[in-house]
């Protein structure tokens, strides 16, 4: 299992009740810079697995929680510690910046 995918339904079960490190890519399909993100992360989530959380989530199907979040542009990545928003980034972000994001906050 790499990235888990996120909803208004499942969300505060997932990041709300998690602990440790967890980054979420609120994303849109139809998302240019997202679409060149998807591999990123998808590799982010692959080399952090059992140490930090990896999620997804589509905007344009979860409005509730992308609004509750404040996300204006995509994609945006939220890093959450222990289920409390820590740090976020907007626009494509390189793989070593997120690896380095993620490190700083474990």
């Amino acid at each position: 299992m790499s990235e888990v995918v996120l909803n208004d339904s499942n969300f505060a079960a997932e990041v709300g009740a998690s602990k440790g490190v967890f980054m979420v890519d609120f994303f849109a399909t139809w998302c240019g810079p997202c679409k060149m993100l998807g591999p990123v992360v998808e590799e982010i989530a692959k080399e952090y697995e059992g140490k930090a959380k990896i999620g997804k989530m589509d905007v344009d199907e979860s409005h509730n929680t992308a609004g509750q979040f404040g996300v204006q542009s995509i994609p945006t990545i939220v890093f959450f510690k222990d289920g409390k928003e820590v740090d976020r980034t907007i626009g494509f972000q390189s793989k070593d910046a997120l690896a380095a994001k993620i490190d700083s906050l474990m």
